[in-house]
């Protein structure tokens, strides 16, 4: 699911909205703040966005955009399952070496807003959407049991950017990587000795 290309306009106002939304908090920001940031008046932000629900669904939209072009990029590029899952694990390692990274937007947003089912309904199709890539690269690899794997990597995958928001290091991401190679191995391990001839 990717969005159409917004008017450099409604890009612009994306943009600055964005920034601040992940920056500072979705709550916090109001309006009229994206308003003066962004230098428009008040009638030019709701004739590209009707609501600010509508603008912070455009900007999760891009967030996950940004990332599935990202892990698209990785098994275009890496041919074999393990190393497709180290370097995505390895691209959460980079991300959390930025010192403005927060955490996940997804999981932010929610935790300020989960009352809207629209932005309830983004998260989980985003979330649905990495886990159907990590369960992709299992069966892939034509693991014993894929979808177990495949739902344990994104386990760790998430559970790496939520440890990151509440720690503030880059360890989690780390040890995430490790586990999910290790994860990996034992599957392939399991599903080499299944296929052992007695």
């Amino acid at each position: 699911m990717t969005a159409a290309r917004p008017s450099p306009v409604a890009a612009h106002i994306l943009g600055v909205a964005g920034g601040l939304f992940y920056r500072e908090g979705i709550r916090a920001v109001g309006i009229d703040r994206i308003i003066l940031e962004a230098d428009i008046a008040k009638a030019t932000l709701y004739r590209h966005y009707r609501s600010k629900e509508d603008l912070v669904l455009a900007y999760l939209q891009g967030r996950h955009d940004l990332v599935m072009q990202g892990l698209d990029e990785v098994l275009a590029r890496f041919a074999d399952p393990r190393a497709q899952i180290a370097e995505i694990f390895e691209g959460l390692v980079r991300k959390a070496g930025n010192p403005e990274f927060r955490g996940c937007a997804f999981g932010l947003a929610v935790a300020e807003h989960g009352e809207s089912a629209r932005i309830v309904g983004m998260a989980r199709m985003h979330k649905s959407a990495v886990a159907a890539v990590l369960d992709g690269i299992a069966r892939r690899a034509g693991l014993a049991a894929p979808g177990s794997t495949g739902c344990h990597l994104a386990l760790l995958y998430d559970g790496a950017l939520a440890r990151r928001a509440i720690y503030g290091s880059v360890q989690p991401m780390r040890e995430a990587k490790e586990c999910a190679l290790a994860l990996f191995d034992q599957a392939l391990r399991e599903t080499t000795a299944g296929k052992t001839p007695a």
